[in-house]
């Protein structure tokens, strides 16, 4: 009886610390691990939430751009984990991808990490403080490809990554539904290739100047604490997620699907899998994009182009998207749609058709090799999207309109220089001297490479000016 009653009160003690609704127990993880799962270290005590507002920290209060995306400041961010969460990514990092931080691939080796659209890092549990304010067991992940791949291998600590302030509801109650001032989750990009660490900020601002819907950036001073104490990681551009709050503030609703596609839109290549849903995921229809398919496709584009036009402009907003092609044709991006099946959203907005996104603009404004020509003749068939509509006397001539318009009210010497300028001033003291990027934490190889970069900024300006007059003058 005395045996019975012992295992008796074990098994309610096993029992009440699995229902204990503030605490999580973590999960081990290991080299060995084909795919490690995400950990949450077990508190000491329950969770304690005292910085807790509607105002800063609940899904009640509307988004506070203000706040969030300043355009004249920078803000600043603490990110600490323990060094068991560090320990935590760097082994699931190199059960996925590979290698260990600070572990370069072989010269000439090729390879690298895989596309994240299949294989992600792991979430961790991070406190983030901002102006004095903790937001409690935030989500914090790696993010990115090539920038990603560079600096793990590299061992450099100016790590681009992503902040989702709810992901860990369901292990701690008392944050359900916790946001950022409204806003759920934000992409954080470290400047990656980018002398002027302005790229990222700046270009969604272009594209709003030109009419263009575009994600809210804002510059942040970050720092993070690996477990051995609170270090500076440099100046980072904060990115609004399109299918969190920006499509709603931007376009007045939200309830057509949003797409993160990796498709060159080539006939008979449709699969959902390159078309990831972003909202409406338990919804298994795709039929908006089938139907643009089959418009863009349709044989109507040779034999009755008005009406290929006229179907394919209920499917898509073609006048939007050619607007976008032409902003981004003169500003040279190199790394979207046209050479590369990604870095743009797709919204079907109630009523008008799909809008094309921008998305991921580090490699914007530089002149590149890679770079679609002003006049498209040179782009292949195998990005229809494009070739098909500039092959079209009536859109290529809606084309061109645009393009020359942007040359002359928007990318201009006289409007851009102001706004290069007066983002450089915004984080030059936080980017070299003193209180600049550190070695280690930091893209620059030397100083004076982030004050050339203005220049370059200034000229490429002055040089697309120029070659679209040349071109289309």
């Amino acid at each position: 009886m005395k045996k019975i009653l012992l295992v008796s009160v074990l098994i309610g003690l096993v029992w009440a610390c699995k229902t204990n609704d503030d605490t999580a127990p973590a999960t081990p993880t290991s080299p060995t691990t084909k795919t490690p799962t995400p950990t949450t270290p077990t508190p000491t005590k329950p969770l304690e939430i005292p910085d807790w507002t509607s105002e800063s920290h609940s899904t009640d209060a509307k988004p506070n751009y203000a706040v969030v995306f300043p355009e004249n400041m920078v803000n600043t961010l603490e990110i600490r984990m323990l060094k068991s969460d560090w320990d935590s990514i760097r082994i699931d990092m190199k059960a996925k991808f590979g290698f260990d931080f600070g572990t370069k691939l072989p010269a000439g080796g090729g390879g690298g990490m895989p596309a994240f659209s299949t294989l992600e890092p792991a979430y961790r549990a991070v406190s983030m403080k901002y102006n004095g304010k903790e937001w409690y067991k935030v989500g914090f992940r790696l993010k990115g490809n090539s920038s990603l791949n560079s600096a793990w291998g590299e061992g450099n600590y100016k790590l681009p990554f992503k902040l989702q302030f709810d992901e860990y509801e369901d292990q701690f109650p008392k944050i359900k539904d916790q946001r950022f001032y409204g806003f759920k989750e934000v992409s954080m990009s470290p400047a990656f290739k980018d002398n002027s660490l302005m790229r990222d900020k700046i270009t969604p601002e272009v594209f709003r100047m030109a009419g263009i819907a575009a994600p809210k950036t804002a510059f942040y001073r970050i720092f993070i604490d690996f477990g051995d104490g609170l270090k500076y990681n440099g100046v980072y551009t904060m990115i609004e997620i399109p299918e969190d709050t920006m499509i709603k503030n931007q376009f007045g609703e939200e309830s057509g699907n949003i797409y993160k596609p990796e498709s060159n839109f080539t006939e008979g290549k449709f699969t959902q899998a390159t078309f990831e849903k972003k909202n409406n995921e338990t919804k298994a229809d795709w039929s908006d994009i089938t139907t643009l398919f089959a418009s863009l496709h349709s044989k109507d584009r040779s034999t009755n182009p008005t009406q290929w036009r006229a179907n394919l402009d209920k499917s898509l907003n073609t006048d939007y998207f050619l607007k976008w092609l032409a902003v981004n044709t003169v500003l040279q991006n190199w790394d979207t749609y046209g050479v590369m099946a990604h870095n743009h959203y797709l919204y079907n907005a109630t009523g008008k058709g799909f809008m094309w996104i921008p998305w991921d603009n580090n490699e914007a404004l530089s002149s590149n090799v890679r770079s679609l020509s002003l006049d498209q003749k040179a782009t292949l068939s195998t990005w229809p999207l494009i070739r098909y509509l500039c092959d079209d006397p009536v859109y290529y001539a809606k084309y061109k309109a645009f393009i020359l318009d942007f040359n002359k009210n928007v990318f201009t010497p006289e409007k851009m220089n102001p706004v290069f300028d007066k983002n450089y001033n915004l984080i030059s003291s936080f980017v070299v001297g003193t209180d600049g990027e550190k070695t280690g934490a930091t893209y620059l190889s030397n100083s004076n490479n982030f004050a050339l970069a203005l220049g370059i900024l200034k000229t490429h300006v002055n040089n697309r000016n120029l070659a679209v007059k040349q071109t289309f003058e």
